[in-house]
């Protein structure tokens, strides 16, 4: 499973930037801070799948859109395991980064913004959504059913500045928010 993150770490510079969408630095600093919200202990029956790989698959979801099914050709990791991790990493990451997030509280500060689009005028951000997809549960009628035809659980909402830091980030569940900042 560590294979596929070791070969990419090895690949030529820019290659691991270019699959996560950020640098090994930034990796390892992010797989610091949610590790403790995303390791899972070995069983008898089988080994955890690793933190580091568990950060690696929702990257790469994030950063692509890849279909779960796509992630599981590439990880070697079930696409119903994989529709388990990207919601809890994902929210792991907002607990840790939400500070970081910061929405702006003046019209100067809106303003400001507004100078990093030079080529949108009145544009404040760039937004965005992501919903992740799952096979509908037992007796659940179109509770998860959404616009695009197919089940989702999960719903991530960002908005972005022109330096692509986070403005505003929302996760909810099944049309409910469960977080924001």
């Amino acid at each position: 499973m560590g294979n596929q993150l070791a070969e990419l770490l090895a690949e030529p510079p820019g290659q691991f930037d270019n699959f996560t969408r950020m640098s090994v630095t930034d990796f390892e600093y992010l797989l610091h801070k949610v590790a403790p919200m995303i390791t899972k202990m070995d069983t008898p029956k089988r080994e955890a799948i690793p933190a580091k790989i568990r950060l690696a698959i929702t990257l790469r979801f994030l950063a692509s859109g890849d279909s779960f099914e796509s992630l599981h050709f590439l990880f070697k990791v079930s696409s119903s395991i994989i529709s388990r991790i990207v919601p809890e990493v994902c929210i792991a990451l907002h607990r840790v980064l939400k500070d970081q997030i910061r929405m702006p509280e003046s019209p100067q500060t809106w303003l400001q913004l507004e100078k990093g689009f030079k080529n949108f005028p009145r544009c404040l951000g760039a937004m965005d959504g992501k919903h992740i997809v799952m096979q509908s549960p037992i007796n659940s009628g179109s509770e998860y059913y959404n616009y695009k035809r197919s089940f989702s659980l999960f719903v991530l909402l960002a908005l972005v500045d022109s330096n692509y830091n986070f403005i505003f980030v929302e996760i909810g569940s099944q049309g409910r928010i469960s977080d924001g900042a």
